[in-house]
């Protein structure tokens, strides 16, 4: 028998409340992306989403700056360009979307979904520990830390757990990134800077660090089992042999240690 929720006290009759639904639906949103242009972008600015299904929408002339989007699917969305500041993004589904050039700051997305997505060029301070980017695209990605705008102390990116397998990296910035236990295994980090980043239990097995700028990073426990290490820049490491799997890596002859 179903016991009513007033009968129930008022902290269980709490959790018998309804969940309220998102400010608009699917349909209602592409109404108003069919409307937008440029000089007049849906204005989507605060509003609840979460859960919603907006795969494969292009929002390039929304502006969706701290909606909620909490456990959103956008995948194979066009978000290109976009701030994307201060939005609620846990649990997210960005897979295969295009993201080149977007701004998020100061965002929690934990647990998101970001595999096959186009990052390029983009602008990232936000919390991404255990997400999904394989294969991603990161390539001259800005995620590192400005070291002349800290007024709040230090603000920077958290990978921590992510799992980065695949991913291009090339010409990105992640100076100072927390990247503790981080998958990195297979991806190309070619002329990358990571510069004082937290690569504590890393996995940067079969991993093209060719030119990558490494010094100054937290390496205990990193592997480098079958690593490119051609021009890689260990400032700061002392002792080569003290490094995981550099008995398998290839051209350490050329890294540039202390």
């Amino acid at each position: 028998m179903k016991i009513p929720c007033y009968r129930l006290g008022l902290i269980a009759a709490f959790f018998c409340m309804p969940v309220s639904a998102a400010d608009l639906d699917r349909s209602e949103i592409e109404k108003y992306l069919a409307k937008a242009d440029k000089n007049h972008p849906a204005d989507l600015r605060r509003k609840d989403l979460t859960g919603l299904d907006l795969s494969g929408l292009d929002f390039t002339h929304a502006d969706l700056w701290g909606s909620d989007l909490r456990n959103a699917n956008l995948s194979h969305s066009n978000l290109s360009g976009l701030n994307l500041d201060l939005t609620v993004m846990s649990k997210i589904n960005l897979s295969g979307a295009n993201l080149s050039n977007t701004s998020i700051f100061g965002v929690h997305m934990g647990g998101a979904n970001l595999s096959h997505a186009n990052l390029s060029g983009s602008r990232f301070i936000a919390n991404l520990d255990r997400s999904n980017l394989s294969h991603a695209d990161l390539s001259h990605a800005n995620w590192g830390v400005d070291m002349k705008n800290q007024p709040m102390g230090l603000m920077r990116v958290s990978l921590n757990n992510a799992n980065l397998s695949g991913a291009d990296l090339s010409n990105a910035n992640l100076n100072r990134a927390l990247l503790r236990h981080a998958n990195l295994s297979e991806s190309m980090l070619k002329n990358t800077i990571l510069f004082a980043a937290d690569l504590a239990g890393a996995n940067l097995s079969g991993a093209d660090l060719s030119g990558a700028d490494l010094s100054g990073c937290n390496l205990e426990d990193t592997n480098f089992a079958g690593a490119n290490l051609a021009g890689t820049r260990f400032k700061g490491v002392k002792n080569k042999s003290a490094l995981k799997g550099m008995d398998s890596s290839k051209n350490q002859e050329s890294a540039i240690f202390d």
